[in-house]
């Protein structure tokens, strides 16, 4: 694989305008790939569901990046008319298509990462 191939974000060019920027401001931050690898590995979640799964995450960050990935429309939000109320999220086809890129990730930080 050629890494200098610079297609992906050529000289010259605003790196936000890219597709690189694009997929950066929709995945970027601290948990946001986090949420979107535990909703493919588990499929459905609630909220409360999610804060016991992703380790330290905080209730308010946890619901801030949630309505950024369902504003980006990776993911989908399912309210249910009920008491108390309900409230369970997916992953977007959108979502699901972003999966192999992170499994990618998680293979490359198998590969590289450093036991010390």
């Amino acid at each position: 694989m050629d890494v200098n191939r610079g297609t992906c974000v050529p000289h010259g060019v605003n790196q936000k305008e890219t597709g690189f920027g694009y997929t950066l401001s929709v995945i970027g931050g601290k948990y946001k790939m986090t949420i979107l690898y535990c909703l493919a590995e588990y499929n459905v979640l609630r909220p409360n569901e999610m804060l016991r799964k992703i380790n330290g995450i905080p209730f308010k960050t946890l619901s801030m990046m949630l309505k950024e990935l369902e504003a980006d429309g990776l993911i989908l939000r399912k309210d249910y008319a009920q008491i108390p109320p309900k409230v369970e999220y997916s992953l977007s086809e959108l979502g699901q298509s972003i999966i192999p890129i992170l499994h990618m990730m998680c293979e490359w930080g198998e590969k590289n990462r450093r036991l010390d």
